[in-house]
């Protein structure tokens, strides 16, 4: 007999991420590459491991091929263990019937015997698609401390941006007294990050009624969590200070790449103290040639730069040819940038070709009207032909 985890993570990774569109139509979100050599479920993955969770079950829906083999028996992230270790959890078969998740509330209920095998005094749910470092210890910590039923992660947030999220009313004590999704007129700024902690007993309990009432979304947000202050459980808002970036949409995952190279924005991912592992694909060092031109950019191994590339996140294997320029730009893994051609504010997904005279976004500062601008997206293994334009706010999934 195992000895049983006091604390196991479980990790939302089935969403279909559809405001990414280009970049998720045959990826998951999670599995999107981030940062120049991470994949954005490395940070949860890595907050686990930093955390001392050592149990984590990945749950899967949406094209789950990319991710599942980048998870693989998750030795990057020291999770390939005997007993625990990471575990991807994809819906299945049972003699009810075969059934999709249906929510998230509804994907832990469906796995709710993964839970029970480890027979944990506490469970985190997390989400796949934010940038964050967040040590889950000290939640688990704040939620002991207060003897709660559930804790929820929150973010202090500008008053104007609230109306986006779940927001929280709290108490003195930080007890949440009131719960609303998405209000148009938020009373607090204190918006859930979608990540909570509940003691596995009282969560059971709430799944369990929320799947017999068989109504509502079957979702945490909408569902668990008000049932639960309904009944005035005793839930908790657990105040998050560092560095969090949902990247939900094409804007967000563009401004939390250019973040990196901001040295004002407090995320450093080369802390020693607290590693973001990943899968990495052995290459040899990044190549700068004599007729290159690189300012304040991300360039990483493995690829190959002769042109100008100013303010740009380049991942690995990219080929830039001299007299090609990118500006204000995300290039994902294997693409190749041509001589002639110009990028600029835009997101280009993996291995595309950008041909000579193509011309991909354009600067905010060269169009007339603002509502116009916005960041230009090229998705995964498209071919972009000499003299094409992609305008800004343009979408591409197919060859132009």
């Amino acid at each position: 007999m195992n000895a049983k985890k006091k604390v196991i993570a479980m990790l939302l990774a089935g969403g279909q991420g559809s405001r990414l569109y280009a970049l998720t139509q045959n990826v998951a979100k999670p599995a999107v590459p981030y940062g120049g050599k991470y994949r954005i479920i490395d940070f949860a993955l890595s907050n686990c491991t930093n955390s001392g969770i050592d149990t984590v079950g990945v749950l899967t829906q949406y094209q789950p091929l990319v991710l599942n083999e980048y998870i693989g028996n998750g030795q990057p992230w020291d999770l390939d263990r005997m007993y625990g270790g990471v575990h991807v959890l994809s819906p299945f078969e049972t003699k009810e019937g075969a059934d999709w998740f249906q929510g998230t509330a509804n994907a832990i209920y469906q796995n709710a015997r993964f839970i029970e095998r480890y027979d944990p005094e506490y469970v985190i749910i997390l989400g796949g698609d934010h940038i964050y470092k967040m040590d889950y210890s000290k939640l688990v910590e704040f939620h002991e401390k207060n003897n709660a039923d559930g804790t929820i992660a929150v973010i202090d947030v500008p008053m104007e941006e609230a109306s986006r999220f779940g927001i929280m009313t709290c108490d003195a004590e930080n007890r949440v007294v009131r719960f609303t999704e998405k209000p148009k007129e938020p009373e607090s700024t204190l918006a859930s990050m979608g990540i909570y902690v509940f003691t596995w007993k009282k969560l059971k309990q709430y799944l369990i009624e929320n799947e017999n009432a068989n109504t509502g979304s079957k979702d945490f947000g909408k569902d668990i969590i008000p049932a639960m202050l309904q009944n005035k459980e005793r839930l908790f808002a657990y105040t998050f200070d560092g560095y969090w970036k949902d990247v939900g949409t094409l804007d967000s995952l563009w401004e939390a790449n250019m973040d990196l190279l901001s040295p004002s924005v407090p995320l450093d991912l080369y802390d020693p103290s607290w590693k973001v592992y990943a899968r990495h694909n052995n290459m040899p060092p990044q190549y700068i040639g004599p007729s290159a031109h690189v300012e304040n950019s991300m360039i990483t191994e493995g690829s190959s730069i002769d042109g100008k590339v100013d303010f740009s996140v380049i991942f690995s294997g990219v080929t830039i040819e001299e007299g090609a320029i990118v500006n204000y730009s995300i290039i994902m893994p294997g693409t190749v940038v041509k001589a002639g051609a110009v990028v600029e504010y835009a997101i280009v997904g993996e291995n595309c070709v950008v041909e000579s005279g193509a011309k991909i976004g354009i600067s905010p500062e060269n169009i007339d009207n603002r509502d116009d601008w916005g960041i230009a997206v090229v998705g995964h293994n498209v071919t972009v032909s000499g003299n094409a334009v992609v305008r800004p706010k343009d979408i591409i999934s197919e060859n132009v």
